[in-house]
């Protein structure tokens, strides 16, 4: 992020912004200008001598879902002073379902190019029309959450995380590694509204970003040993483990116990795909009966 500290001319930051990227070889710029919840002639001024200065290869208008009617007239408004290429359609999270979307398209004639679901840039996707159509009428968006499953997916490391469910070997490390993977993929609330039926049962749920914090410490209080062999945490180990991570023995039982139960349904789930085993396992099923 370009920044001039003390420098309230953003005419000025804005021709310097673009100077510093040719200097260092950058392919775009972003300019972010100051938000506006209404149409301001001043900043209306402001944003048209930004334009004037950099000139550049694409406007677009940033609205937040969660405005309404008030964004299809701010849209109008700017789009009559700038002539902007596109529409970005941020906050389109939760049980935001962005009716706005329609309303906008229908009054400006600009596309709608990109959706934000959060202030980082990890969080702009393209936009797609069917599956905007399925948020708002509850559908959820289970095409968009493969797409990023598959943007963290390494097919390699996934084999070999197979082999080791099914040898029974998956351990704290492999563990860690999966919430790394999770973790960049986005907000977990955001991931789960993806899916049909969910975001809507969730909505009030609070689901913090460092959802995992604890589990991560947790894990980083074990000794290495500890992480490849969780079976020799004694109540000892637990004691000194839970004193390393600031959480109770309670969550540290908690964890070690959700540990081993989905590792067993992990493979579990493996083994299924054999038939072999399948068969096997049918077999030990029935002779406990």
């Amino acid at each position: 992020v370009y920044t001039e500290e003390g420098n309230k001319n953003p005419v000025q930051i804005a021709r310097n912004a673009i100077a510093y990227a040719k200097q260092n070889h950058l392919d775009l710029v972003i300019v972010d200008t100051a938000g506006r919840l209404a149409v301001d002639e001043q900043m209306m001024d402001e944003i048209e001598a930004i334009k004037n200065a950099i000139n550049p290869n694409e406007i677009l208008f940033v609205v937040d879902a969660m405005t309404g009617q008030d964004a299809v007239n701010t849209a109008k408004e700017f789009n009559d002073r700038l002539d902007f290429d596109g529409v970005v359609l941020t906050k389109l999270d939760g049980d935001t379902r962005g009716g706005a979307a329609l309303s906008i398209r229908t009054v400006v004639t600009k596309p709608i190019k990109f959706v934000g679901t959060s202030e980082k840039l990890d969080g702009i996707d393209l936009f797609h029309p069917s599956r905007m159509a399925d948020r708002i009428l509850g559908m959820g968006d289970i095409v968009s959450l493969v797409e990023k499953a598959q943007q963290q997916f390494d097919e390699k490391k996934a084999r070999e995380l197979q082999r080791k469910i099914a040898k029974n070997e998956f351990n704290f490390n492999d563990f860690l590694a999966q919430i790394s993977q999770i973790k960049k993929m986005g907000n977990i609330k955001d991931l789960a509204a993806m899916i049909p039926g969910v975001g809507k049962a969730i909505k009030d749920i609070d689901i913090p970003d460092d959802a995992f914090k604890g589990i991560e410490a947790i894990i980083s209080s074990m000794t290495e040993e500890e992480r490849r062999r969780p079976e020799i945490i004694n109540g000892s180990r637990r004691r000194r483990i839970a004193a390393g991570s600031g959480t109770s023995l309670q969550e540290v039982n908690r964890l070690l116990t959700q540990f081993e139960q989905t590792r067993k349904m992990m493979k579990a789930a493996t083994a299924m795909k054999n038939p072999m085993a399948m068969m096997r396992q049918m077999r030990q099923m029935r002779g406990r009966r």
